[in-house]
């Protein structure tokens, strides 16, 4: 049953969800909107898209694995025994005020780390204590394209409430069974109006409505393996981007990681920092090999991840959730959008075709 929060309620909301869970929002940072814990010094930012999404609360840039230390074996001198102490930091979590694209990217790594044979505990523990609160999108920006890739500005994966802002407040609607526990809580949710459900309906609707027409994607995992060797169309797509890795780390799917042992003495602890595929040191071999020593293998690999390796995995999902975010935000304007297009319109030549 849907219901409704005033405006002014909104605060008195959180702040008594707020004993129990520790809550993360979009706050103005300078010049940005980030998620960060929600405290009284901070000003929430509901009315844009946030510069930096919420995929750091559940999938930290930088977290400990483990405490270990060393100490040397009485009985045997010339041995040391080592101790490990696994960290813990899940805590119940309330993520509020993601938009759907970004929550849908949740259903991304929840793909990558609780569905594979091998689970990541780490990020397993802290899904399963978080409840993501999302707002319904009625106004989209020009960068935004979750419609391309099987979302809505009012799409539900991984949210597991949906608030939708209407004159004066917002029609709150549960997606899961976490969402009807949470909406237990407080005293200051009410049943929400026939009409008011009605004029969020509408609100969404418009949105869904302003975004341009999707192009059917389903052809571009076999059209991205047909242009895999094709080098010529990859040095052009690439040609202006500079890798610095912006698209990566602000991208809601990316999940590249690596783990580094730092030791200070006979103590240290084991870190997980965030990677990124568009960095030439990211596949740089031991041996000097580097399978991808160029920028045109780096993008390859990124969009081919998104559109063709990782649907191929996951039952046809594609590994972008279209919220614009690496368009916005790359200093050379490099529009993955283009590239996608490009890749699905481009033909190979007769010769190239002839001989799959």
């Amino acid at each position: 049953m849907a219901k409704y929060l005033k405006n002014d309620d909104l605060g008195q909301w959180l702040a008594e969800l707020g004993t129990e869970y520790k809550i993360h929002a979009p706050v103005q940072e300078g010049r940005s909107i980030a998620f960060r814990p929600l405290t009284q010094d901070k000003i929430l930012r509901i009315d844009r898209h946030a510069t930096i999404g919420p995929k750091e609360i559940l999938f930290p840039a930088c977290e400990e694995l483990m405490h270990f230390s060393y100490e040397k074996d009485t009985d045997n001198p010339g041995r040391e025994k080592i101790r490990v102490q696994p960290a813990d930091n899940a805590v119940p979590t309330l993520i509020f005020g993601s938009r759907p694209c970004d929550a849908r990217g949740f259903d991304v790594f929840d793909g990558a780390f609780t569905q594979c044979a091998v689970k990541d505990n780490y990020y397993a523990a802290r899904r399963e204590q978080a409840v993501v609160v999302s707002i319904a999108c009625t106004r989209t920006e020009n960068t935004c394209f979750c419609n391309w890739v099987g979302g809505s500005p009012d799409g539900t994966n991984g949210s597991d409430v949906l608030l939708t802002p209407i004159q004066d407040g917002f029609v709150v609607q549960p997606v899961t069974e976490k969402g009807e526990t949470l909406l237990q809580k407080g005293s200051l949710l009410t049943g929400a109006a026939p009409d008011q459900v009605r004029e969020a309906e509408q609100l969404r609707a418009a949105a869904c409505a302003s975004l341009p027409e999707a192009p059917d994607f389903k052809c571009m995992p076999e059209q991205l393996y047909n242009l895999f060797d094709n080098m010529d169309f990859w040095e052009k797509q690439s040609a202006k981007c500079i890798s610095c890795g912006a698209c990566t780390y602000l991208c809601p799917t990316c999940h590249c990681f690596n783990i580094t042992d730092e030791r200070n003495g006979n103590e240290g602890e084991r870190l997980r920092s965030w990677d990124n595929c568009m960095s030439r040191q990211f596949t740089q071999e031991a041996s000097g090999h580097n399978p991808r020593p160029e920028k045109a293998y780096r993008l390859k690999n990124r969009v081919g991840h998104k559109f063709c390796y990782f649907p191929d995995l996951h039952e046809g999902h594609i590994a972008c959730v279209g919220c614009g975010r690496c368009i916005k935000s790359c200093p050379v304007s490099l529009d993955i959008r283009q590239v996608v297009t490009s890749a699905k319109e481009c033909h190979l030549p007769a010769e190239e075709t002839d001989n799959e």
